[in-house]
């Protein structure tokens, strides 16, 4: 039997088609379903009690198709919910943080490493914990960025206002002498330019979207259920967001390098309380 079941991936918005896009380079025969809940993003300031319940909403949404494995594409979700989600669904899920960690653990040369994140990912130890856990000598700092997020949502990569705000927010981190920092946010990457001149060209920037399709492929080839080879029959991807379609499909576009089959869905109740 062919497998066809594709790879769900969940994000707070656009973040996530940064791990899209390397599931797609490293496993060309997977099939993806993405949802990113835009209309609520930012994540970062959210209650955990929001964030659970944001989540449990998208992965309920794609669980209406065929699905064999989730990534939860999102730094704060996976920092707030992921051991319950996996405990809750029969299928193989991944997180962001683990794999980014052993990334950083790998680059550093000097045991000095820098984590910036949402609000949330940061308040919750999630990455200095899991660093710790695997090497405990190392020096680790956090720091919060909230203006990014929305900086990459509303498309403002390139521009004088994106570099002054990066290159401000950077500035506690520009102290603290690391030599490697973890984009602890999906959304990052696309900022990683304007992060690389902020913190300079001799620090290693981290983005776990790499690492994370690397344990998927390997989990998904341990256990038997890599989409084969089908003789150029190409996959398809589907894309869902509960925000505004123009600006995803813009991004999501520039991003990946081919046009979205992008549908607009509302996760019901919208908004908590």
């Amino acid at each position: 039997m062919i497998e066809r079941r594709a790879i769900g991936i969940i994000d707070s918005g656009v973040g996530g088609l940064t791990v899209a896009r390397e599931v797609m380079r490293q496993l060309p025969h997977e099939e993806i379903i993405y949802f990113g809940d835009n209309a609520r993003c930012p994540y970062g300031s959210r209650t955990a009690e929001e964030i659970r319940t944001f989540t449990n909403q998208m992965i309920q949404f794609l669980l209406q198709y065929s699905m064999k494995a989730l990534v939860i594409a999102c730094n704060t979700a996976t920092a707030v919910v992921l051991d319950e989600v996996r405990e809750q669904l029969d299928l193989p899920v991944i997180g962001v943080i683990e794999p980014g960690v052993r990334a950083a653990i790998s680059a550093s040369r000097t045991g000095r490493i820098g984590i910036i994140g949402t609000e949330t990912t940061i308040r919750t130890g999630a990455y200095q914990r899991a660093l710790k856990r695997e090497k405990p000598d190392l020096y680790t700092v956090g720091l919060a960025c909230p203006p990014f997020v929305p900086l990459v949502e509303h498309f403002m990569l390139q521009t004088d206002e994106a570099q002054k705000i990066v290159a401000e927010t950077l500035a506690p981190m520009q102290a603290e002498d690391v030599d490697t920092l973890i984009l602890g946010c999906t959304h990052y990457p696309l900022l990683a330019p304007l992060i690389q001149q902020a913190m300079g060209s001799h620090i290693t920037l981290i983005n776990s979207a790499d690492e994370t399709a690397k344990e998927l492929g390997a989990l998904l080839s341990a256990q038997g259920i890599l989409a084969p080879d089908e003789g150029g029959r190409a996959p398809r991807h589907r894309f869902f967001t509960s925000g505004e379609e123009e600006i995803f499909r813009q991004i999501g576009e520039s991003w990946l390098g081919r046009p979205l089959e992008l549908e607009r869905r509302e996760l019901e109740p919208l908004y908590l309380g």
